[in-house]
C-alpha cells in the first residue's frame, strides 16, 4: 500500500493558511458594514483668513483688499550714485600678512574691517600703519583698492 503524500506540518501549514483568509474575510466583512461615508465637499474645504491662519470659515468678502499687480515691485532697489569724494577713506592697517600677501584694514569712519591684497598696495605697509583707500565690492565683501601709506 502506498504512503500518503500529505504530511503532518503538511496539513498544520494548509489549516493556518486557510485560518489566515477566513480571518482577513471576516475583518473586510465588517469594515464593509461598519463603513462611514467620508465628508462632504463643504466639510473637507479649508480657508485661509486675512492673517493667514487656515480656517473652516469662508472669509469675510468686506475684508478683501484690492491688489494692483502693477504696484508689486519684484526687483532689487537702486543704489544711489557715490560721489567721488567718498570713495577716498581713510583707515589704520589692523593685519597684514607679507608672506600671503594679504591684510585687513580698520575704516575710521565706520569702523569695518576692510580686505586689502597686496596687489592694490602702491608702497609697502605694516601692521598700524595709517593709510588711505578707495573700497571696490570683491568676492566676499568690500575689499580696499588703490591704498597708500599716509
Amino acid at each position: 500500500m502506498a504512503r500518503s503524500t500529505e504530511t503532518f506540518n503538511k496539513k498544520e501549514k494548509e489549516k493556518k493558511r486557510l485560518k489566515k483568509q477566513k480571518e482577513k474575510r471576516e475583518k473586510a466583512e465588517e469594515r464593509k458594514e461598519n463603513v462611514v461615508k467620508g465628508k462632504s465637499l463643504d466639510e473637507m474645504m479649508a480657508y485661509v483668513d486675512e492673517n493667514g491662519n487656515i480656517t473652516s470659515t469662508p472669509p469675510d468678502p468686506t475684508k478683501k483688499k484690492k491688489i494692483i499687480t502693477e504696484d508689486i515691485l519684484i526687483a532689487t532697489p537702486k543704489q544711489e550714485a557715490i560721489q567721488p569724494g567718498d570713495l577716498i577713506r581713510k583707515g589704520k592697517v589692523t593685519f597684514f600678512n607679507e608672506s600671503k600677501g594679504y591684510g585687513f584694514i580698520k575704516d575710521s569712519e565706520s569702523q569695518e574691517s576692510i580686505f586689502v591684497h597686496i596687489n592694490e598696495l602702491s608702497e609697502a605697509v605694516g601692521e598700524n600703519d595709517k593709510v588711505t583707500f578707495e573700497v571696490e565690492p570683491g568676492q566676499k565683501g568690500m575689499t580696499a583698492v588703490r591704498v597708500k601709506k599716509v
